[in-house]
């Protein structure tokens, strides 16, 4: 069953980031080494919004959330502004249910009428679930920077894939 889907409220942060912690803890998922607070994550929850380009979602079920996906600045450089990097997070525990689609469906819905062109993701190699992920969800893989991230004491690829906003 694919759980209901919302914008994320600033009640979310702490589970927010219970999720993305493990992560953090346990994975080479995100190249982040320590964990992090609810209050340190605050200013990352600050740069999404209800509306606007930078959106920031959740899926939640009998009010525990499940997971949630992310659109955000990729560069700072003005050129880049209708370029936006996506992520998606799912509880380790709910992994490889439908979760991770269904929430880049609600999000890529909720932005198709801002000024964005391109969406890019990086993921670390080796993660096959989330590069199918991208690929069910119409992303096409263009490189990879190879062992450009280190931890764990390893050195990490990461693979980068993109697509239209509006395929």
């Amino acid at each position: 069953m694919i759980p209901s889907i919302r914008p994320a409220r600033l009640g979310d942060l702490e589970e927010l980031t219970h999720i993305y912690n493990y992560y953090v803890l346990n994975t080479p998922i995100t190249f982040d080494l320590d964990a992090f607070t609810a209050h340190t994550r605050h200013a990352w929850f600050d740069q999404h919004g209800s509306i606007g380009r930078y959106r920031l979602l959740v899926a939640e079920d009998a009010g525990t959330l499940l997971g949630y996906a992310s659109t955000s600045r990729f560069r700072s450089k003005a050129a880049y502004d209708t370029t936006v990097e996506t992520s998606v997070y799912c509880h380790h525990t709910a992994t490889g249910r439908g979760i991770g689609k269904a929430l880049y469906d609600a999000l890529f819905d909720a932005i198709l009428n801002e000024d964005i062109h391109r969406l890019v993701a990086g993921i670390t190699l080796p993660n096959d679930l989330s590069v199918a992920l991208h690929e069910r969800c119409g992303f096409k893989r263009v490189g990879v920077f190879s062992a450009n991230g280190r931890k764990f004491g390893k050195y990490w690829d990461v693979a980068w894939f993109e697509r239209s906003l509006r395929v």
